[in-house]
């Protein structure tokens, strides 16, 4: 279920990036939808991954561990 709503966050983010471009290429700067895109989009970033953050601080989610290999 985690999985499914970081997928969803990123498809989001991926959204707004490609709608930003899109109105940056027809408004010609005469609208501030790429401004509204893009500001969607930082913002979406900046709350995933807090949102990740808060899940590892609090137990939900948990981090692959790395397995280190002893000196060669």
């Amino acid at each position: 279920m985690i999985k499914l709503g970081i997928v969803l966050f990123l498809g989001f983010i991926v959204y707004n990036l490609g709608a930003g471009c899109y109105y940056m290429l027809t408004d010609q700067g005469r609208s501030t939808r790429v401004v509204r895109a893009l500001s969607w989009r930082i913002g979406l970033s900046i709350l995933l991954f807090a949102l990740i953050a808060l899940g590892i601080y609090t137990g939900v989610i948990e981090p692959q561990q790395v397995i280190q290999r002893g000196g060669d």
